[in-house]
């Protein structure tokens, strides 16, 4: 199996704090990873090393080949897409001009804006169902709209590999699902995405790779039903539980024990 994009023996830190020590990890091509586990425990820095935002302290990030960091910032761009956890966008632009940025990395001093980019925006809002907000100023949108116009944006940029740091924060239920939907529909066209989800379920429902951490560390990865078991999610989340088939889909169904009440028979 090839991997496109890795983690060779990396240490990330913040503000001197050591975060992770000697992580090592690969995203399979063509997969749909997420990664799991409790608040804290380094799945947002790992996906920020993996952007490049975030220099090792020790080891690197290989992207193609090369070390991520001593490629063009531009060219990076071109290959892999980042939604972070908080994005910030100037006062008073418009949803058009924001999804607009996406194509950035794709312009030049010889190549300026084309139909192929008219083209790109244009499908990015559509998938996300944002295009009727095309005119609005960012700031006007609800919380759930906006996350939408941001996951356009990086659609727009037509990367094949897109890295979401909890894509379906502010979104309700069903625009949960279809925006579930429309990864794993650009993932069977070839993307390779990974995503920071926080929804177990979920996460074993649409994951072709499940990645488990804790503690800066990854605990287990491999296919949700191989690796998913009461034990891990026990070991990684502290919480109790039985793992039952998800009825329509087959996958991993986390149901928790909760406070274990006794049910007295009548």
């Amino acid at each position: 199996m090839t991997h496109r994009l890795h983690a060779d023996t990396v240490t990330l830190c913040y503000d001197q704090r050591t975060i992770s020590s000697d992580l090592s990890i690969a995203i399979p091509d063509g997969s749909f990873s997420v990664i799991v586990g409790p608040n804290a425990c380094g799945k947002s820095t790992l996906l920020r090393a993996l952007s490049r935002l975030l220099v090792p302290a020790q080891g690197r990030v290989v992207l193609d080949g090369k070390t991520i960091t001593e490629l063009p910032a531009k060219e990076v761009a071109r290959r892999l897409g980042l939604l972070p956890q908080s994005a910030t966008a100037p006062e008073g632009i418009t949803v058009a001009d924001l999804v607009a940025r996406g194509r950035f990395p794709h312009q030049s001093f010889l190549r300026q804006w084309s139909a192929a980019d008219e083209q790109a925006v244009n499908s990015a809002m559509a998938a996300t169902q944002v295009s009727e907000l095309a005119e609005r100023v960012l700031d006007e949108l609800s919380g759930g709209q906006r996350q939408r116009v941001w996951i356009a944006m990086v659609l727009a940029q037509d990367t094949p590999i897109l890295l979401l740091d909890e894509p379906t924060t502010f979104l309700d239920i069903a625009h949960q699902i279809e925006l579930l939907e429309l990864l794993s529909d650009l993932n069977r066209q070839g993307r390779t995405i990974v995503a920071v989800l926080h929804d177990l379920n979920q996460a074993c429902r649409y994951a072709s790779h499940l990645i488990a951490m804790r503690g800066g560390a990854v605990l287990a990865q491999g296919e949700p039903g191989a690796i998913f078991t009461e034990a891990l999610v026990e070991e990684v989340f502290g919480l109790a539980s039985v793992i039952i088939a998800d009825p329509v889909t087959g996958t991993p169904l986390v149901v928790p024990k909760g406070r274990q009440m006794q049910i007295q028979p009548r």
